[in-house]
């Protein structure tokens, strides 16, 4: 038996267990396992080890993808420039860690863009995830700026965040769980009067599949897309890793 996994806690919003079980069924892949290990704290990672000899590898999500830095052997030079991995491959040897995020984020935004390069973007969030976001956008050459609770964590915060400068950045990411089942009233705060037609937002939260913020954008005439492609596609990059093909 082959076992693969999700670390992090809360996962009641997770889609990895469905997606890879649904995966393994669809494509007749037999002796292999997905579960959820919903655990209170990183440290709690090698009871895991320890309880199943047999698990091949893990996806890392809120709040350890940067806390599991410390406890990789290893990192793929793109987990070690974005500085969070989501992506664990389990060997005799050790851990060694990747980030497919920033697959996952690149491949899906590079679709809702087509061929539109926004001269400016804002990413909304701080965490592992915000990360692999900022990453990419470097790498398209999209600047971009960054908007957090806290002034020292950002170039803004929503208390300061103009209608003005959401106007001139219409490329927003939401990189914040804000919005994600079962609080779907939620979203970040943000003057969405100032979103137009000429705007893109993108979700990183697939459910619901519409949020609050997809809604208020789309309502203004955004081009709107949430998380699920991005998420597919970072799946399907794991079990290449997994498995050796990378």
């Amino acid at each position: 038996m082959k076992r693969y996994g999700l670390i992090g806690y809360p996962l009641g919003h997770s889609f990895s267990q469905r997606y890879f079980t649904e995966k393994f069924e669809r494509e007749g892949i037999a002796e292999c396992v997905y579960e959820n290990f919903a655990i209170e704290s990183v440290d709690r990672l090698d009871e895991v080890l320890e309880r199943h000899p047999d698990l091949c590898g893990f996806n890392v999500t809120i709040p350890y993808k940067e806390r599991i830095v410390p406890r990789l052997r290893s990192m793929a030079e793109e987990a070690e420039k974005i500085g969070a991995v989501n992506c664990v491959r389990v060997t005799p040897e050790g851990l060694f860690g990747y980030n497919t995020d920033a697959h996952g984020f690149r491949t899906s935004l590079l679709r809702l863009l087509g061929g539109a390069r926004p001269r400016q973007a804002l990413v909304l969030g701080t965490g592992g995830a915000s990360k692999a976001v900022k990453y990419v956008l470097t790498e398209l050459g999209i600047p971009f700026d960054v908007v957090s609770r806290t002034a020292a964590a950002g170039d803004y915060t929503y208390e300061n965040l103009s209608r003005d400068t959401v106007r001139t950045h219409r490329l927003i990411v939401n990189a914040t769980p804000l919005g994600t089942f079962p609080n779907t009233d939620a979203c970040p705060d943000i003057p969405y009067e100032a979103v137009g037609k000429e705007h893109f937002l993108f979700d990183l939260v697939y459910n619901p599949p519409l949020t609050e913020f997809l809604r208020r954008g789309q309502m203004r005439g955004a081009a709107v897309v949430n998380g699920y492609d991005m998420l597919v596609g970072q799946a399907e990059k794991a079990w290449a890793i997994w498995n050796g093909d990378e």
